[in-house]
């Protein structure tokens, strides 16, 4: 009977990723990270490494911890007992052998099926006979055009306007062979930005490469050219894609090797330079160095006479005369290594980096930038850990920056029953801390200024049935930007998902957040901060109507207090703001037929954009987007696919925003007049 559940259980969720689906809770944690970071991510690896695995499963009987750490629904505990299963009974016989390994549910086997294989291993002189030649070459080009004209395109009007085109282009090589070896180069240019042309005379604003290989004897990971360095838990540097608060209130653990390569269109959170991890025995080296230039805002010390850096530039947009002159205007030069001991359950890292800027950094002079990272040179050191325990995973980091202020996190993962797991993170952040790119599970973007204690729940009490709970309790000991006193903030959240068959999965959540923020009052000079609620209540429901078609649809409210005060007088209606969307998705990929696409049609009301509310969007092959919807209008979108030949496909989206009652869209530059804003797409993609 349990054979016949997990068969139907791999059909059905099979069905569900045809054509770059992602799980649920995997789109709640990019839709959080783009409301944290206001920007959407531009790192593609998550979604470009699962279509690898689909195409190439990755054999459980060969995956060590790093490997399968590439998977990202994996815990660290889920992980270590893997790996001892496989230590103590061998290699795997069946995929049936994973519903017994402790701390495995159903739902964790149907999310990585369509990923892995039970195989034979490859002598490892095979692999080296096969690095440069048995793997795949891909070639890619995508453009993307907003049709209407803003104003930063009008040269019929005065004022600053963009240098360049309006077409976005990207285009990136890729060769990858297993985990053993990829190389490739990416090139990228924004709208607005010169191509071929101006300052833009070599084609692209940014290029990319890298080469990056893995298990050469004691090497065990080479990095050159562009490539991203992950340490710990994040407290003094994490460049990879990292997840916050969501649904999955088990994925709290930053774990993913500490050098992986970098082939995204971002060009901000990479190195450029060269990196080695070596082994020996129990114990792991890494060391890196890089040098790259980097954009950035300038003031003038008129006292020194000394150019100073107010702040780095990391949207990556070179479109108008200034931003052009900005662009690769200081030089950055930073160095690290790391050395970890590993034994069994058991891992120690002690890490280390630092930076020298050409230029002296000196922020804005406000209360929020006091401890903020200041003149040419910075660095921190930190140590990590974690220890498996049977059912247990316990891990942290401990950290100190230049001015030895100090960051301390810790998390706990227990599986106490196979149908209740538990998951905590507690961190003490000093208000003084700093780090270049830190980037650790914490309520502010970076890890600094920030007390706090997580604790999380997963239930699956029945068949079919899952609830997922939070609860986040922090305080920030200093002001922040838009606070200016101390403060504190509180975040709940509850889900239930019901999935009773293969043809359909049902999900509810509920999330009341509180923090407080600063406000003027009607007699007063200064700000103060008070208490801001924000609560969101969303259903959806994905159904399968059979093994071709699939609806999605999405219903989801927002209620934004904008002021908290006591003795704000009641029956003030600019007080609040009122947030509502809806979609529906229809998604068509016939099997064995080479064309695919889906369709969404969406409708959405807000007061205002506090309550703005985003949206996951399916997009082209190995890109998604995830826009904020605030106003009142109508959206609809529609992707096709086709495959010419097996090794060849193309790609065409057209995307439409129509606004009720408005008469211009957008602000700025990106100021476009009429009450629509439209976008066309196209990829093109080559394999051999």
């Amino acid at each position: 009977m349990k054979k016949v559940l997990i068969i139907l259980l791999i059909t059905h969720y099979s069905s569900l990723i045809a054509g770059q689906e992602i799980p649920p809770n995997t789109e709640q944690q990019l839709e959080n990270l783009t409301d944290a970071d206001q920007a959407e991510t531009e790192d593609d690896s998550y979604v470009i490494q699962l279509q690898y695995f689909k195409k190439h499963p990755l054999n459980l009987n060969e995956a060590d911890a790093d490997e399968l750490r590439e998977l990202f629904f994996l815990t660290d505990l889920q992980i270590e007992n893997l790996l001892s299963y496989r230590h103590l009974l061998g290699k795997f016989i069946s995929i049936y052998e994973l519903q017994a390994i402790p701390a495995w549910d159903v739902g964790t086997i149907k999310k990585i099926l369509p990923f892995v294989a039970i195989d034979h291993s490859m002598s490892t002189a095979e692999d080296l006979k096969k690095r440069f030649g048995g793997g795949d070459h891909g070639l890619l080009f995508r453009f993307s055009e907003v049709l209407e004209r803003s104003k930063g395109f009008d040269e019929t009007t005065p004022g600053t306007k963009y240098l360049g085109g309006r077409q976005r282009l990207f285009f990136r090589y890729r060769y990858q062979y297993k985990s053993l070896l990829q190389f490739g180069v990416t090139g990228e240019k924004d709208a607005g930005e010169q191509f071929f042309s101006g300052k833009q005379k070599y084609g692209f604003d940014f290029y990319s490469f890298h080469l990056f290989a893995t298990k050469i004897g004691r090497v065990q990971a080479l990095a050159l050219g562009d490539f991203t360095v992950n340490m710990g838990q994040g407290l003094i540097q994490w460049q990879s894609i990292a997840f916050s608060k969501s649904a999955d209130v088990l994925a709290i653990k930053r774990q993913l090797s500490i050098l992986r390569p970098y082939h995204s269109s971002g060009e901000f959170y990479f190195n450029r330079g060269a990196g080695i991890t070596l082994r020996f025995g129990k114990i792991e080296a890494t060391g890196f160095v890089s040098l790259r230039k980097l954009s950035a805002n300038f003031t003038v010390d008129t006292v020194n006479n000394e150019d100073l850096i107010s702040s780095f530039l990391n949207s990556g947009y070179h479109r108008t005369e200034g931003e052009a002159d900005d662009k690769n205007n200081m030089q950055q030069f930073s160095y690290g290594g790391n050395i970890t001991y590993h034994q069994r359950s058991l891992h120690i890292g002690i890490n280390g980096l630092a930076y020298n800027f050409s230029l002296p950094i000196q922020k804005r002079n406000e209360p929020y930038n006091l401890f903020a990272i200041h003149g040419k040179e910075w660095n921190n050191f930190s140590i990590d850990y974690s220890w498996t325990y049977r059912n247990l995973h316990f891990f942290g980091e401990v950290a100190i920056d230049k001015n030895r202020d100090r960051a301390i996190l810790n998390g706990l993962l227990i599986s106490v029953d196979p149908h209740v797991d538990l998951s905590f993170v507690q961190r003490a952040i000093d208000k003084r801390y700093q780090a270049v790119y830190g980037s650790a599970f914490t309520e502010n973007t970076y890890p600094t200024n920030e007390n706090g204690f997580y604790t999380g729940i997963s239930i699956k009490p029945m068949t079919g049935w899952r609830l997922d709970m939070y609860a986040d309790l922090y305080r920030f000991p200093w002001i922040r930007y838009l606070a200016e006193a101390p403060g504190y903030g509180k975040d709940f959240l509850v889900q239930a998902t019901f999935a009773p068959n293969r043809q359909l999965m049902i999900y509810s959540r509920f999330r009341n957040e509180s923090k407080q923020y600063g406000l003027t009052g009607d007699a007063t000079i200064t700000s103060y901060v008070v208490l801001i609620p924000k609560q969101s209540w969303r259903t959806q429901i994905n159904y399968k109507v059979n093994s071709s078609i699939s609806v999605r649809n999405r219903v989801e409210m927002l209620w934004y207090s904008k002021n908290a005060r006591p003795e704000a007088p009641i029956g003030r209606e600019n007080d609040f703001e009122t947030g509502f969307l809806i979609f529906l998705d229809l998604l068509y990929k016939p099997l064995s037929k080479p064309y695919s696409g889906n369709i969404r049609l969406e409708y959405f009301e807000t007061g205002g954009y506090n309550s703005r509310i985003y949206t996951y969007e399916s997009d082209v092959l190995y890109s998604f987007s995830i826009p904020a919807f605030d106003d009142k209008g109508y959206r609809y979108y529609v992707n096709l696919g086709y495959d010419i030949k097996r090794n060849s496909s193309v790609w065409l989206r057209w995307a439409q925003t129509i606004y009720k009652d408005k008469t211009s869209t957008g602000g700025g530059l990106d100021e476009i007049p009429g009450n629509h804003r439209s976008e066309i797409k196209i990829q093109m993609m080559l394999l051999f």
